[in-house]
């Protein structure tokens, strides 16, 4: 059994690294051709590839490439109306000779639409009609008995997903533009959730005067639940922090720090993040500098603090 397995992705792993030759100006052509497109790029095949198609048309539609996927079955009855002008088609179809998406190759050709042929048989109907032609042959299927779609589909979708990271990095596709197409689940907290939609602000600010007592600043410590406070010049510009860790410390160490300013005992060089900044990045500089909270602020000049925002709110809105 585990030879069998390791048989299996070693062949569907040689599927993939065959097409490495055959990334060439024929795949530039077909990322062009999306490029321009002016409509959406409709992606059709049949049976397993048309599995594949749609986790393909599924990529590309969420890394900025309008695309819907075609059942040719149904379409040969009525749902090539999809089609419209300035639409570009990928048909894909491992022997190039599916019945289906022959039958609906005329009317593609008919609306004057640009066709990217997706087979693994260069002489097929399908590689002839195309105006683009992407090899996807694979030497052999995993399958002994060379029946069922394994390393073909492989190559398939990695070929699909080779065209779809092309395009994201050529449109300048970034992270915000992804973000607007998941809103839901915990992918959508990360890449929408920003610092200043979670940060407590104003009077939740936990801030003292570096010339206060530490014993005064324990107050403002417990009152604002936080674990911390800011310290601040008279300019109103945070200089230091001190948290409740630190106060431990000081103890540890014997020093009267109660009875001390609180600038005196504070840690310098606080870490700071911007309110702009995506709430997951908060997350990933807390992890980074073994922190619960960061300072925020309007821009990278600014010294004066418009917010906190501290772990336990991430971890709530499910920020992970």
């Amino acid at each position: 059994m585990i030879e069998t397995a390791k048989h299996v992705l070693k062949v569907e792993a040689d599927a993939i690294v065959a097409l490495l030759d055959r990334i060439d100006d024929r795949f530039v052509q077909a990322v062009e051709m999306i490029l321009a497109c002016k409509g959406r790029l409709v992606i059709t095949g049949m049976g397993k590839s048309g599995l594949i198609c749609q986790k393909v048309a599924a990529t590309m539609a969420s890394t900025g490439t309008p695309t819907l996927f075609l059942h040719p079955a149904e379409g040969i009855h009525g749902d090539l109306g999809m089609l419209m002008k300035g639409d570009v088609v990928m048909a894909v179809s491992n022997s190039g000779e599916t019945e289906e998406i022959v039958r609906i190759l005329p009317v593609i050709k008919r609306m004057g639409l640009p066709l990217i042929s997706m087979t693994g048989n260069a002489g097929s109907t399908l590689a002839r009609a195309g105006d683009v032609f992407l090899d996807i042959s694979v030497k052999e299927e995993a399958c002994p008995l060379g029946l069922a779609p394994t390393a073909s589909t492989t190559a398939t979708v990695a070929m699909g997903d080779a065209l779809a990271v092309t395009l994201l990095i050529r449109r300048g596709f970034k992270e915000e533009d992804f973000a607007l197409f998941h809103p839901g689940g915990a992918l959508g907290k990360r890449l929408l959730l920003r610092v200043e939609d979670m940060m407590h602000a104003g009077s939740a600010i936990p801030m003292v005067a570096e010339e206060v007592p530490l014993k005064e600043a324990l107050f403002e410590i417990t009152s604002k639940k936080l674990g911390i406070t800011g310290v601040c010049n008279s300019q109103g510009a945070l200089v230091g922090v001190f948290t409740d860790g630190d106060l431990r410390r000081a103890i540890e160490k014997g020093l009267d720090a109660l009875n001390r300013p609180i600038g005196e005992v504070m840690a310098v060089k606080p870490k700071r993040i911007l309110r702009s900044n995506l709430a997951a990045k908060a997350m990933q500089k807390m992890e980074e500098f073994s922190i619960t909270s960061l300072f925020v602020f309007e821009t990278e000049e600014t010294q004066t603090p418009v917010g906190i925002i501290h772990l336990h709110d991430l971890l709530k809105a499910g920020v992970v």
